[in-house]
């Protein structure tokens, strides 16, 4: 799939023309174009969307992600919420226009920032559309801005379109493309709608053919200020004089942009201080006056300036206005082409979340009263990620739930004091432990412990996996897999990575919970295994061995421990990129492993990083999730014959979620 987010810096009236232009041409590729936008002002609709919905042969009401409100609100959720609506508008499509907001809402101060993180989280690249209403200056200036915002929040942009009826917009080089784009959009009907209120001018100059937005003042001037644009109509009721005085006051200081145009509305009269002020002040700026109330002049102007309907005509002349400007097809080659590298967190939760969704598992929560793993299951279950078992009391667990407003709908309880299964699983766990000396009577009394009736299901196969540790300890949730479900052929030690989710990348770190001080040989065993992990969730696995020393530059008995480890690695696994001893620097920071160890294929670039003991490894990851912000999913359990997965006592609900989903994964592929 090929997608463009066509992104403007600032409200842009010409969005539907460029928008169409683009479809247009997306649709001579043939197969399936549709149309997105992630943010919209309400859920009721949007003009702009369903314009271009309509050229695209689309129901409008499926391709939007979320609105202002619920952005502000919860920004994380949002987001969230966009991707995955986004990747539900894109599912058998061959191209995707997506389409940025339009700063006509109250999101306005800070529409463009949440745009370029939206993009990054959805992988797209942008093309901004910058206006040129200011001189060549201000647009240079508007784009290096806009440059630099995108930047910080790891979008990728591939050109800057620039609506123009100059040839060429003199900018300078900027570092992207630049394209002066026309200005071939018919103006707004500002007419129409002043016409349709019977208003009248009452000051200053001449009545502006065209309108962009449209502000209704139903706020403070502090609030009304931000969201003026040079193309704003402001709408603000007669008895507030405040208003049209702070407008033309605020001209004055530079800071602020004159509107093209105030009105006046409502059957009060205008204080004619008001009149004076904007005689004086707002030189050029024309101010209006209608009878009709505020909501009356909102609803005009909505009649009256949205885009409307564009017709076969004008999508056709779009397209070939905007060819005439822009190599279209150079321009998608390189959205094709070089597709970004950056994985944000929100990017690889949801990548997991539907990889999960399709691996379609059956997973058993074992403690199944804490409020956190309920939280994390009725969320799971309304998400449909996989299928779940909770153990504990049946009239408990659902007792709390109603307590906790959560329904648990498809969710099966099992009490393992008082399962049928019991007397099956004791016989079995007996047989298992026969050599140990453990008795039917002692193997019912342990079954009937939670983290063994739940480890037992994932041995008869009546879940794919278990997820535990919430509140029972690592060792309560591992040692009844190592007792019955016990390694994999050939894997003499379990271990553990975390996935380290970084502002723009995932790294996996691997042993930082299980196995202390492990051996050379053991360490080796890890470096393969954390490498098949990384793979599993799509991680090109690159393995730095980590040491205190780089390349020859320190001798010492640990420095030759992993030596040997990383000679082992390379015996055993000569597919893998692996390279040792590294330091943390040289193996992540690719200008230090220039330096350290230009000949290296590991240094600067790996993934995979392993330490040399828990001690170091398990400081790490705390140590790189507080100072960075980053995002730790795990510890993901790897060597056992079927997937068990170790909670900290401190998860979260997101964590137990993020495990859950992982398991589920590690189910599905053992399965498959």
């Amino acid at each position: 799939m090929i997608a463009l987010y066509l992104c403007p810096t600032l409200h842009c009236p010409h969005l539907v023309q460029l928008g169409a232009g683009v479809l247009s041409h997306l649709a001579r590729g043939g197969g399936v174009v549709r149309v997105f936008r992630p943010i919209v002002a309400e859920a009721t609709g949007d003009a702009v969307l369903d314009a271009l919905a309509e050229v695209a042969g689309q129901d409008p009401t499926a391709a939007w992600g979320a609105t202002a409100q619920e952005l502000l609100a919860n920004p994380t959720a949002a987001v969230g919420q966009v991707i995955s609506r986004f990747r539900a508008c894109a599912d058998g499509a061959d191209r995707v226009l997506v389409l940025g907001s339009e700063y006509d809402c109250s999101l306005a101060p800070v529409e463009f920032s949440w745009n370029t993180r939206i993009a990054a989280n959805l992988g797209v690249p942008m093309v901004l559309v910058v206006p040129s209403d200011g001189g060549p200056g201000q647009t240079r200036a508007r784009i290096d801005v806009a440059l630099d915002e995108a930047g910080r929040n790891l979008a990728r942009v591939l050109a800057v379109f620039v609506p123009t009826p100059e040839q060429a917009v003199d900018v300078g080089s900027v570092g992207v493309p630049v394209h002066a784009v026309g200005d071939a959009l018919p103006a707004r009907s500002l007419a129409d709608a002043l016409t349709a209120l019977d208003a009248t001018s009452i000051g200053s100059g001449p009545v502006p053919a065209r309108a962009g937005a449209v502000v209704v003042a139903d706020m403070t001037l502090s609030n009304l200020l931000p969201q003026v644009r040079d193309d704003s109509v402001v709408v603000f009721s007669a008895d507030r004089a405040e208003i049209g005085v702070g407008l033309a006051v605020a001209g004055l200081s530079g800071t602020f942009p004159y509107p093209a145009a105030a009105l006046a509305a409502g059957p009060w009269p205008l204080a004619d201080g008001v009149t004076e002020v904007w005689a004086r002040a707002a030189a050029g700026i024309p101010l209006l006056r209608t009878a009709q109330p505020v909501e009356v002049a909102r609803l005009a102007f909505a009649a009256h300036t949205a885009p409307g309907r564009i017709d076969a005509a004008a999508v056709a002349q779009a397209e070939r206005d905007l060819r005439s400007a822009v190599d279209l097809d150079a321009l998608l080659a390189l959205a094709a082409r070089g597709r970004s590298d950056v994985v944000t967190p929100l990017m690889f939760e949801h990548r997991l979340l539907e990889e999960a969704r399709r691996a379609n598992q059956h997973i058993v929560l074992p403690e199944g009263t804490e409020d956190r793993v309920l939280r994390a299951a009725d969320r799971l279950l309304a998400q449909r990620v996989c299928r779940l078992t909770l153990l504990g009391d049946e009239a408990a667990i659902r007792a709390r739930a109603a307590k906790l407003g959560l329904t648990l709908t498809g969710a099966r309880i099992i009490d393992p004091e008082t399962s049928d299964l019991r007397d099956r699983f004791a016989a079995r766990y007996a047989e298992l432990r026969a050599k140990k000396g453990v008795t039917l009577e002692q193997a019912r009394e342990r079954v009937a412990d939670v983290s063994y009736f739940g480890t037992m299901m994932v041995l008869e196969g009546l879940a794919d996996g278990m997820v535990s540790g919430a509140v029972n300890t690592t060792a309560h949730t591992i040692r009844p897999a190592l007792e019955v479900i016990k390694t994999r052929p050939g894997i003499s030690v379990v271990s553990s990575v975390f996935l380290m989710c970084l502002a723009d990348r995932v790294l996996v770190f691997g042993d930082c919970a299980v196995n202390p001080n492990p051996t050379p040989e053991q360490v080796a065993e890890i470096a393969i295994a954390s490498a098949a992990t990384a793979r599993q969730f799509g991680i090109e696995p690159r393995v730095a061995m980590l040491s205190y020393s780089t390349g020859s530059s320190g001798a010492g008995p640990d420095v030759e421990q992993t030596k040997e480890a990383t000679r082992l690695v390379r015996e055993r696994a000569p597919e893998l990129a692996v390279d040792g001893p590294l330091q943390y620097d040289a193996a992540v920071d690719p200008d230090v492993a220039r330096t350290k160890m230009p000949d290296s294929p590991v240094a600067g670039k790996a993934t995979v990083l392993i330490f040399p003991d828990l001690q170091t490894g398990n400081n790490t990851y705390k140590a790189v999730q507080r100072s960075s912000g980053a995002l730790a999913i795990g510890p993901v359990l790897q060597g056992l014959n079927k997937p068990v997965n170790d909670l900290s006592r401190g998860a979260l609900v997101s964590d137990i979620i993020n495990t859950v989903a992982i398991t589920a994964i590690q189910a599905g592929m053992e399965s498959a």
